[in-house]
């Protein structure tokens, strides 16, 4: 089968991503790229705003005129748009018949409330918050993404830290009365295309911000089901995510019991690969694989490592990876 996609937001670093992943895709016929009325991109070319996309896709960068329009080209919509944004398309092109992969943060948790407070917006479709499937693609169930056609991607922090805890708690061996701490740093790609002073790279040193108040810590303690302190840095790199966990054990288990229980979370998982070693970021820079390692003390307290890159198992190739599960295709199609 041939599915028609196309990509809303595709001027930014993730829509570019994802149009090179979908070009790339046996499976894949991308109809459309499309970006804000307003973009001082619109009707440029993809390949002129990337060079590394020459030879790849020339599409033009549509304004977004018309959504209805826009839906009758397409099987499967990628929102890389603002949350707000995404809230406003996400409905149209849902009762439309596409399915919708949302990389935005507007689907991720039920509770409306948490968008008030985290979003600054009122969340307006309660219906679809309930049926949107958060895929973080190792751990949700298959036949809801099959069956779902509002799929919410996790956050790419989010991403890296559920990935490196999730089989733990699920094994049920961590001391949940000490709190997990969660410190990842993000190079300044995640702050997406449009420039501030906080984000220029000669501005950028390796500093904390938004500590106790950031948006992706009720994300995280949401669908790991425990809480957690997440700590963001912005590091003076492009692209990537480490993250670096610390929890304590509820008893005492040995370095191979502990590498069994990853093993076994991720025997299914071609995309995790468990190191024998501390992960490093350039072995997963321009990759979908997240790399996870571990070190482990005398007292039960263990600290894990999670790399990933932010705007591919972040972001696109994740999405990408959802795609190919509602579908059935291999899981790695397009992505290695």
């Amino acid at each position: 089968m041939t599915v028609r996609a196309i990509v809303v937001g595709a001027s930014g670093y993730t829509g570019m991503e994802l149009v090179r992943i979908l070009k790339r895709h046996c499976e894949i016929s991308l109809e459309a790229l499309y970006v804000s009325k307003g973009s001082s991109d619109a009707m440029k070319n993809i390949d002129s705003l990337y060079g590394q996309l020459q030879g790849i896709c020339s599409l033009p960068l549509e304004p977004l005129d018309d959504v209805l329009e826009a839906a009758q080209k397409a099987d499967v919509v990628f929102l890389a748009t603002d949350h707000k944004v995404s809230h406003d398309l996400a409905p149209v092109f849902y009762e439309n018949n596409c399915v919708v992969f949302d990389l935005s943060g507007a689907f991720r948790v039920k509770d409306p409330d948490f968008y008030t407070k985290y979003y600054g917006f009122e969340h307006e479709h309660g219906e679809l918050l309930n049926k949107a499937v958060y895929a973080l693609c190792e751990y949700t169930d298959i036949l809801d993404l099959q069956n779902g056609r509002m799929i919410s991607m996790p956050g790419c922090y989010p991403t890296a830290c559920q990935l490196s805890l999730k089989p733990l708690l699920e094994a049920n061996v961590i001391d949940k009365s000490y709190i997990p701490s969660l410190n990842a740093i993000s190079g300044v790609t995640g702050a997406g295309r449009k420039a501030t002073l906080n984000n220029s790279f000669c501005e950028v040193s390796l500093n904390a911000y938004n500590l106790f108040v950031h948006r992706h810590q009720p994300e995280i303690a949401t669908h790991l089901g425990t809480d957690v302190i997440f700590n963001a840095h912005l590091g003076p790199f492009k692209r990537g995510i480490h993250a670096t966990v610390t929890a304590k054990l509820n008893k005492k288990l040995s370095r191979d019991e502990i590498v069994a229980i990853y093993k076994d979370a991720y025997r299914h998982s071609p995309l995790v690969r468990i190191k024998d070693n501390l992960p490093k970021l350039a072995d997963v820079v321009d990759s979908a694989f997240c790399d996870i390692g571990f070190a482990l003390d005398d007292k039960g307290y263990i600290v894990i490592c999670s790399v990933i890159d932010n705007l591919l198992k972040g972001a696109a190739a994740q999405a990408v990876q959802a795609l190919n599960l509602h579908y059935g295709f291999d899981e790695t199609l397009g992505l290695v």
